[in-house]
């Protein structure tokens, strides 16, 4: 498979790893938009947030369990942000599904700010 992601979880891509077990993958984005930036990935290749099934669902909660404690040992206490894009439409750039976190820094809600 041609994925960037599953490369990166398959080690053929380097990676600055945030958090890792059976099912999920964290690094950090390579190109950052908050001081602190991560993004989560499933282990097994869902290609976005459509193609999510009752199969294959349980691995989405799996990976919110996952920023979860990985945000509280970083001591990440005034509030993150979790982001997904579904489709090239809504900015998604890899077909993976992945889930940016965001934090560092008080974010607004606008597309110009960046955050």
């Amino acid at each position: 498979m041609d994925c960037l992601f599953c490369k990166i979880i398959a080690g053929e891509i380097p990676s600055t790893k945030v958090y890792e077990d059976e099912y999920c993958y964290a690094f950090k984005d390579i190109n950052p938009i908050a001081p602190i930036h991560w993004l989560f990935i499933p282990k097994t290749h869902i290609s976005g947030a459509s193609a999510v099934t009752a199969e294959n669902a349980d691995v989405v909660g799996r990976i919110f369990t996952a920023i979860a404690k990985v945000t509280a040992e970083a001591g990440i206490t005034s509030g993150f942000r979790v982001i997904t894009n579904c489709g090239e439409d809504a900015g998604q750039t890899v077909p993976h599904l992945h889930f940016h976190v965001l934090a560092g820094q008080p974010m607004g809600w606008s597309a110009e700010s960046g955050v």
